[in-house]
């Protein structure tokens, strides 16, 4: 991967809505179970213990970006990873996820969680990113990424992946004043977190909020977005983009984008142009194509990234992604064709 000066700007100057030669792309969950590369190291190795040597965090961001046209790298980690600073034990399980055996469902539980330092609880992500930075030398960007408090509160009340949200609910519900205390408690935790990821390097970072779509609008105004607007607040003078995602949130997108953030993602269950709309014209957006297209044939995904393009219009602010994390077993040949089909298809004239 030689360096390319436009290439290496355009990810970056799509998020500030500055015109590029062609619309860039990346896929959340790039580095994962779809690679056959990934999944030999994983014959070796768990995914935290990955996740926690930097030698091998960095080998898993840069395996996408080895093999596709890919316009920025992602950090290889997990969402959960600062609880562990935070006191809080977890594991991932194979087709489960994240599971902490001893979920927080008392008074006592959420006030003992310790202040998260990341130089002290995390310092191997640090390293990571200061590895990665200097193995992709400018070539294209690396992004840095945090789970926001409501979706890291879900795991901790649930104790694994938060369908339903029953006690999560029945915290906000009946204590409303300890859940802020939680929420207060993780958002100075993601904050510290992202702050520390720009200082190691990181050139654009993402929150993402993988569960907040089980909110309604009125629940999430008052128990998730003033923490995530305190977010965004504390990173705007931090120098690089913000990426704000949630997943079944087409009826909080305003709400998401009066949250905070240079680009706002949408899923695949709302036409781009619609969720553009709704978001605002201030503002970046990124997406949307179903994960499951990647299964179909060649045509079918040539067609359906050209509808998303269609539907961007060609304007600036616009980077393509998945509406979700790419899907386990997804073929590698239509990973490769859709980096290819989205930068031949939007390639605008030179000036």
């Amino acid at each position: 991967m030689s360096k390319n000066p436009v290439r290496s700007q355009r990810f970056l100057k799509a998020c500030r809505r500055e015109a590029t030669d062609c619309t860039p792309i990346w896929i959340m969950r790039q580095a994962g179970r779809y690679l056959p590369e990934y999944r030999k190291l994983r014959e070796k190795h768990a995914m935290l213990e990955l996740a926690k040597t930097p030698e091998l965090a960095t080998r898993v961001t840069l395996l996408p970006v080895e093999r596709f046209e890919l316009d920025a790298a992602i950090l290889f980690s997990d969402i959960m990873v600062p609880l562990w600073g935070m006191g809080v034990p977890f594991r991932i399980e194979e087709n489960v996820g994240p599971v902490i055996d001893d979920p927080l469902r008392t008074e006592a539980q959420i006030r003992s969680l310790k202040s998260f330092d990341a130089q002290r609880d995390v310092p191997f992500v640090l390293e990571a990113i200061r590895q990665i930075r200097d193995e992709l030398g400018g070539r294209i960007p690396l992004i840095g990424f945090a789970g926001a408090p409501f979706t890291l509160a879900s795991y901790l009340i649930e104790g694994k992946s938060p369908r339903r949200l029953r006690w999560t609910k029945a915290l906000m519900f009946d204590r409303p004043d300890l859940w802020d205390e939680l929420m207060r408690r993780l958002t100075d935790t993601v904050i510290a977190y992202l702050k520390a990821q720009v200082a190691a390097g990181a050139q654009a970072l993402q929150l993402f909020d993988s569960w907040v779509g089980n909110l309604s609008p009125a629940q999430y105004a008052r128990f998730a977005q003033p923490h995530s607007h305190r977010i965004f607040q504390a990173l705007k003078g931090a120098g690089v983009p913000l990426i704000h995602f949630g997943t079944e949130t087409s009826t909080l997108l305003e709400a998401m984008a009066e949250a905070g953030g240079d680009v706002v993602g949408a899923d695949w269950r709302i036409p781009l142009d619609e969720a553009w709309r709704r978001i605002g014209p201030d503002r970046g957006i990124q997406g949307n194509l179903d994960p499951a297209v990647l299964f179909a044939g060649s045509e079918v995904v040539c067609r359906e990234a050209a509808a998303v393009l269609d539907l961007a219009g060609g304007r600036p602010g616009h980077v393509f992604n998945l509406g979700h994390g790419i899907l386990p077993d997804t073929p590698v040949d239509n990973v490769a064709r859709l980096v290819d089909i989205v930068h031949q298809a939007s390639l605008r004239p030179a000036s």
